[in-house]
């Protein structure tokens, strides 16, 4: 399977599919480039699918001289692709932490893109957690320290529990992305190697909207990590956004969307 290099920088990815138009995908924390797979049985004849290794997952590598990633890095690395594969125009998607990557590909490459599928998208209201692990000073050391001694951390979960302090979804969700050690590297790497890539989500709405490239938003219905209310103010500012909710939560919404999309034909065309 092909790579994009720059230096030891390395940006894996996968060919899905065969139909005429291009996607570009990016999936969440703890994939890789695979979860598209159930999109891509769905559309396969509509779309031809370029599914991306985020880094620090599957087979993508970011090189310590590049870390923290950067837009205009990330950008070049995405505009050699598309030197490579001879794409002149195409649609982009993102789920959870991808939706950071592709809303830095809209941001670069807004004249080439068709439309955009955002599925529970961080980069539009970041999260608690993401600000905990990339906050200057004593607070992300405390974070890195959490990768080798995580008890503190599933201490504060069953307080958090034991007073109903949180959402039982949220709070299933954070241990269960933390109980391993991998897992827990994983997440360091990745909210603190991906710090860089935040928006101004008012420049963004206001891009959206001049130029009406169409934005199709999934959520879950059950989804406690990224809900639709506390994107609403985004989605009520486009004038070209259309919302699905699916009868799920976060870590399954990917695979639903691609059971939507085998279910709803018309939605392909």
């Amino acid at each position: 399977m092909p790579f994009i290099t720059e230096g030891k920088t390395k940006l894996h990815y996968r060919k899905l599919g065969h139909g005429p138009r291009v996607l570009l995908a990016f999936h969440g924390f703890g994939q890789d480039s695979s979860y598209y797979e159930p999109v891509a049985d769905a559309i396969k004849d509509q779309y031809t699918i370029f599914a991306f290794d985020l880094f620090y997952h599957g087979q993508s590598w970011l090189d310590k001289p590049h870390a923290p990633l950067t837009k205009e890095f990330l950008t070049t690395l995405i505009n050699r692709f598309l030197e490579t594969e001879n794409i002149k125009s195409f649609s982009v998607a993102g789920f959870s932490m991808g939706g950071k990557f592709a809303l830095t590909v809209l941001e670069g490459f807004t004249d080439r893109i068709h439309s955009i599928f955002l599925v529970a998208p961080d980069g539009i209201k970041t999260s608690f957690w993401y600000n905990v692990a990339t906050y200057p000073g004593w607070l992300s050391g405390l974070f890195k320290r959490t990768v080798v001694k995580p008890e503190p951390f599933f201490k504060f979960v069953r307080v958090m529990g034991r007073y109903k302090l949180m959402h039982p979804g949220i709070l299933r969700f954070a241990a269960h992305q933390m109980n391993s050690p991998s897992k827990r590297l994983k997440i360091y790497k990745s909210w603190t190697g991906f710090r860089l890539l935040v928006f101004d989500i008012n420049q963004t709405i206001e891009l959206l909207n001049s130029t009406r490239v169409p934005l199709v938003l999934f959520l879950g219905h059950f989804d406690q990590i990224i809900t639709a209310q506390g994107l609403k103010f985004f989605t009520d500012a486009l004038q070209n956004c259309q919302v699905i909710t699916l009868k799920t939560g976060h870590s399954h919404l990917l695979a639903e969307v691609g059971n939507y999309l085998h279910q709803h034909p018309d939605f392909k065309k």
